[in-house]
């Protein structure tokens, strides 16, 4: 039977299981996801694969397994002055508006762009007042999460090394014919690649990819030379997914940077809040995967 190796992105960690138990976890309940995408896709003879998670979110915090539980709210007063201003470069790719006064710091632009996306977006008309609050709410949290996990990635070299270890090490046990890597494990399973130039992947897939984003591309490894990303060797095809309105997903044909073969954009809900089951349940994803499944 084909296999597939999922890689995870950011709210994926699990309190209170072993890394084994966790990636135990998360590959059965993402199969059961990719089978209602391959019904989607009108492809239920395609058999569902074996899929195998590459957990590696325990290694980008400092709690112990016993003290993993997300009790803490994410709020943007946690980001560091040089975090604001990469959350707001990047929400500036989303479409907010310049501030029209100076500003003497980075927490209010960014505090007022959340709140744009939440009360002012395109996407969000029809909502009531209480469902705004509560999308502003997922917003901060998406933006303070996101912009954590990854700065706890870039900026810990043994933690990125660990992190990709454990991708490489996933793609080497399964031999996969297919990688989804979602979100922040788009950029560890882009790396891992390039780490481990022996593995071979048959397809990679990308989904809600951040590669694209200026300040990250910027402290990708390998750095893109003159604005352009190497494919990884061993891939020999790649298939880049984003949501048209995944927050993450900036810009949503990784700005034109890396040598993809098929960009595709999907609607996975409003603002496409960003979640690997939105994209695999959905059947573009799905369909991109069902050559390399039968």
């Amino acid at each position: 039977m084909a296999a597939v190796v999922l890689v995870h992105g950011i709210w994926n960690l699990i309190s209170g299981l072993a890394p084994q138990e966790a990636a135990a976890v998360k590959s059965s309940e993402y199969r059961e996801t990719l089978r209602q995408g391959l019904m989607a896709a009108q492809l239920p003879h395609v058999p569902v694969p074996d899929i195998a998670m590459a957990y590696y979110a325990h290694v980008l915090t400092n709690a112990p397994l016993e003290e993993q539980a997300g009790g803490h709210a994410d709020r943007l007063e946690d980001l560091s002055y040089e975090q604001l201003l990469e959350a707001w470069e990047w929400l500036l790719l989303a479409g907010v508006p310049e501030p029209t006064e100076a500003q003497a710091g980075w927490l209010a632009p960014v505090r007022l762009a959340v709140g744009w996306l939440a009360h002012e977006h395109p996407g969000t008309n029809g909502l009531t007042a209480r469902a705004r609050r509560s999308l502003m709410d997922v917003v901060e949290r998406m933006v303070v999460a996101m912009i954590r996990d990854t700065d706890s990635y870039v900026s810990r070299p043994e933690r990125r090394r660990a992190a990709r270890a454990i991708v490489a090490e996933t793609i080497r046990e399964i031999q996969p014919q297919v990688v989804v890597a979602h979100s922040l494990g788009s950029v560890v399973a882009w790396e891992a690649l390039h780490a481990y130039p022996e593995l071979e992947v048959e397809l990679l897939v990308t989904v809600g990819s951040p590669l694209g984003l200026p300040g990250l591309a910027r402290k990708l490894e390998p750095e893109p030379i003159d604005g352009h990303g190497r494919r990884p060797a061993g891939v020999r095809q790649w298939v880049n997914i984003a949501d048209a309105g995944d927050l993450v997903a900036l810009p949503p044909e990784l700005g034109g940077m890396f040598p993809v073969d098929t960009h595709a954009v999907t609607d996975t809900g409003i603002l496409g809040f960003h979640s690997l089951k939105g994209y695999l349940a959905n059947g573009l994803t799905a369909a991109a995967m069902a050559p390399y499944l039968s």
